[in-house]
């Protein structure tokens, strides 16, 4: 860490963020309330609404959203004439899936080997922590050099775009000269790394019906249509012989011109068997930063302990396809749907709905680490660049975004967490990196600011 007092004050409050990070991870936040209580929630949402409100925010409001939630937003003022940053974060979680596999208990911080443990530690509620600490670190150097907006989800990793269609119908509420995204992970420990592209999502769901009722496979089996047959012939359409995603008018050939990915080293972070081979063709950046990717979600068939010898009558899926920087989402899901009902075996028996749509930033490159060349962004990804430089005295991994689909002037810059396990048991996060990374997102309010 290099020896300035910005620094030198996130490490003094480093003991305070443990604490919060503690109280925080404690609450069973996932957003999905047939498994979760929705008070643990609402109870985490208050949490960030009075973490906001002693830091002197105004407006501070618990906003109910479409799909249930709740979304909290605070307004702290700057100077006249500032700018206006837009921090995001959300305290929702994932499901701790077997809590019996984590090594420690989930919704309890716990210290292992340098890392924090617990669900949300790093997805994303270390973000919340990452965004309070920047902000305190400037409050005590000087103060904070811009107006700051904080919205902090309570569904994203759902998916039910309850923020999205709120922000739809309040446009002014996000309104912002550049936004900084607090959920995503570096490229590894020790290189800290702003992300400005990012893929976009879309979600399917698909039913194959070809029967009204199971029958006997003795007796029908060969001549009756298996749904469950069928719908494996649909998924297995989306993929090449090298397992390339391949959907019908969908270009999957870009290349990626930024930061490079050993395969050797994609091998050990995604923990591939080692007598498994890696999927698709070209580069490792090329197929997860370039292309589109399709990954089958779930399916609903009998399970394997007590199924019985009959034809299936129906079965179902749900698909994620990532679609590429610069690529219409709502022209990709299209596609897609398309493809399903094009591939759909022995007559039009399939259904396909889309769930969820959500658009992609595209990109061009910068030199990491330049500050002052404020190109299309007006100098805010430089300074986030020279930001992450100064805080972990290294080179950060930069790609640029064009502008998101928001009413801001500068894309989402995302000064990234250093997670672990992210969505799987024992999630992680490092409290060194999440130091640094909380200097760096302070220096870059003071940079962005300035330029």
């Amino acid at each position: 860490m290099s020896s300035n007092p910005v620094a030198e004050t996130v490490a003094s409050l480093m003991p305070r963020a443990k604490a919060e990070l503690t109280e925080l991870v404690a609450f069973r936040s996932v957003a999905d309330f047939d498994q979760f209580p929705r008070s643990e929630s609402e109870d985490a949402a208050r949490w960030v609404a009075d973490a906001l409100a002693a830091e002197g925010f105004q407006d501070v409001a618990l906003l109910d959203t479409p799909d249930g939630t709740q979304s909290v937003y605070g307004y702290l003022p700057g100077p006249e004439g500032a700018k206006t940053v837009l921090l995001y974060a959300h305290y929702d979680v994932q499901p701790p899936l077997d809590e019996a596999g984590w090594s420690t208990p989930p919704f309890e911080l716990t210290e292992r080997d340098g890392r924090w443990y617990g669900r949300g530690a790093a997805d994303c509620k270390g973000g919340v922590i990452m965004h309070l600490l920047a902000l305190r670190a400037l409050k005590a150097n000087g103060g904070v050099p811009v107006h700051v907006k904080v919205i902090a989800e309570g569904s994203e990793e759902q998916g039910t775009g309850g923020l999205e269609r709120y922000a739809e119908e309040h446009p002014e509420l996000l309104e912002a000269d550049a936004i900084v995204i607090g959920d995503a992970g570096n490229f590894r420990v020790g290189l800290p790394t702003v992300t400005s592209t990012l893929r976009g999502m879309t979600l399917v769901r698909v039913r194959v019906n070809t029967l009204a009722g199971n029958l006997h496979s003795g007796q029908f089996g060969g001549a009756a249509p298996d749904a469950l047959a069928a719908l494996i012939r649909v998924l297995d359409s989306l993929r090449a012989e090298d397992g390339s995603t391949t959907v019908d008018g969908l270009a999957a050939d870009a290349a990626w011109e930024g930061l490079q990915y050993d395969e050797e080293q994609f091998r050990q972070d995604a923990k591939v068997l080692d007598d498994v081979e890696l999927i698709g063709s070209g580069t490792v950046a090329d197929r997860i930063w370039a292309r589109p990717a399709v990954t089958v979600l779930g399916i609903d068939c009998p399970p394997v302990v007590g199924a019985t010898p009959s034809v299936q009558a129906g079965a179902r899926a749900l698909i994620s396809l990532r679609v590429p920087p610069g690529v219409d989402a709502a022209e990709a899901t299209k596609l897609l749907q398309a493809h399903l009902e094009a591939h759909t075996p022995w007559g039009r028996a399939g259904e396909h709905r889309a769930d969820r749509a959500g658009p992609g930033l595209p990109c061009r490159h910068l030199q990491p680490g330049v500050p002052g060349d404020g190109g299309r962004d007006g100098g805010g990804l430089p300074g986030a660049a020279h930001a992450v430089r100064r805080a972990g005295r290294l080179h950060p991994a930069v790609q640029h975004a064009g502008p998101p689909s928001t009413r801001s002037g500068d894309p989402a810059h995302r000064v990234e967490r250093a997670g672990g396990a992210d969505h799987a048991v024992d999630e992680s996060v490092s409290p060194g990196e999440l130091e640094r990374l909380s200097v760096a997102e302070a220096l870059f309010l003071r940079n962005y600011a300035a330029s």
